[in-house]
């Protein structure tokens, strides 16, 4: 029998073609549709954004103008789904609520006889307009306040800011938050959206493929780094604390969460962007966060070129996006909802995109279990430690 090549985590395994986003690691270059997430992040709102991954190109002004109408009907959250998440206790986890809101949001429109739900264009741009109603609103609830309805004049990124606070965000605020946004739209096939694509291969529709994303993102490995960079922040405490910090994070063996990524070999584009906002907005808001990182990233490259001569680690798009949502007034436990609010439109496509030239996406798995065997009647069994060496068999999931 001819031996089969294993690859961990799929890692440089080709399983499907997409025209949305690709990834250059190689040279550090991240395109939606063949623009450049920097000439997108500079010069774009992220509803433009919307529309080239939804509709294949940027929008001319009265085709923005029809989406942002259709994006300012379709945020106010339904009723019912109201009345659910006031039954959620108020110290639930907040990408815990916003699984279930997506969940939930089905229940709310139309299904077919069989079931299952509109997998269009209309459905992508509702969810699209209410996840981020759902963490805006999620927001002021667990801080027991009344939730604030979305404003039809606002933009997604104004939107999110107002319905937080009731107060119009300042320039500054708006333009750091859509940037954002911008840069969290999309990025190939990562774990989040191979997952909603391979809910979607299955016939499922939008919104089980768009809450499983969500489940997948909300791993620390995912999209739960920029939390935990934000508690590395406020360990440091001080700018000069950092190199400090990192000798004895590695010392442990731990990790420097928001450093180093999969697919990038130099430092993550999106990374430079955010880094700018976090900037901006340290000096607007007076706060020390952003200080913090760059001594963090600066303190990382110099005791790891110490110790490991030649070997680099850049910072991610997650490592910045901590002083940059954190400038912006929103805690760290919603940092990874943030994360959702962008790559919705990201997951809305890719949906649709796996819709439109479906193939049941199902990988083989090599077997290294024991051999065919007999078999043993109960009288005849022996009890066996288990796999957990408890003397007890850890139940299999399949």
């Amino acid at each position: 029998m001819p031996s089969t090549v294993v690859n961990p985590g799929l890692e440089g395994i080709v399983v499907g073609e997409t025209v949305l986003s690709n990834v250059e690691g190689e040279v550090g270059r991240l395109t939606y549709r063949g623009y450049d997430i920097h000439d997108l992040a500079e010069r774009a709102n992220y509803e433009e954004v919307v529309h080239l991954l939804l509709f294949g190109r940027l929008p001319t002004h009265e085709e923005l103008d029809a989406l942002n109408a259709r994006l300012a009907a379709r945020r106010a959250l339904p009723n019912g789904l109201l009345a659910m998440m006031h039954a959620i206790p108020r110290d639930a986890w907040p990408m815990d609520v916003l699984r279930t809101g997506v969940s939930a949001i089905a229940h709310f429109v139309p299904h077919r006889p069989d079931g299952s739900h509109e997998t269009s264009v209309d459905t992508a741009i509702d969810l699209i307009a209410k996840v981020p109603t759902i963490v805006a609103t999620w927001d002021r609830m667990r801080r027991r306040l009344e939730p604030i309805a979305p404003d039809p004049k606002l933009t997604t990124a104004a939107n999110f800011l107002y319905m937080r606070t009731g107060e119009q965000p300042i320039p500054e605020a708006e333009k750091a938050l859509d940037t954002y946004l911008i840069l969290l739209a999309d990025h190939s096939y990562n774990a989040s959206t191979f997952s909603a694509r391979v809910t979607a291969s299955t016939g499922a529709d939008i919104y089980c493929s768009i809450t499983a994303a969500v489940a997948t993102l909300a791993g620390d490995l995912h999209g739960g780094a920029p939390s935990k960079v934000m508690t590395m922040l406020e360990e440091i405490g001080l700018p000069e604390k950092a190199e400090p910090y990192v000798r004895d994070l590695l010392a442990r063996h731990e990790k420097i969460m928001g450093m180093g990524h999969r697919e990038y070999k130099i430092r993550d584009p999106r990374a430079a962007q955010l880094e700018q906002m976090a900037k901006n907005l340290t000096e607007k808001s007076h706060t020390k966060w952003y200080l913090i990182a760059r001594a963090l990233e600066d303190a990382s490259q110099t005791v790891l070129h110490e110790q490991k001569p030649g070997k680099r680690i850049y910072a991610n798009v997650e490592f910045y996006t901590a002083p940059t949502l954190s400038s912006l007034g929103i805690p760290s436990d919603e940092f990874t909802c943030m994360f959702a609010c962008g790559r919705i439109s990201g997951w809305a496509a890719h949906v649709l995109e796996q819709f439109a030239h479906n193939r049941l996406i199902r990988p083989q798995a090599t077997y290294v279990g024991p051999d065919v065997h007999p078999y043993e009647p109960i009288a005849q069994r022996h009890a066996q430690p288990g796999p957990n060496g408890n003397g007890a068999a850890t139940p299999a999931t399949g």
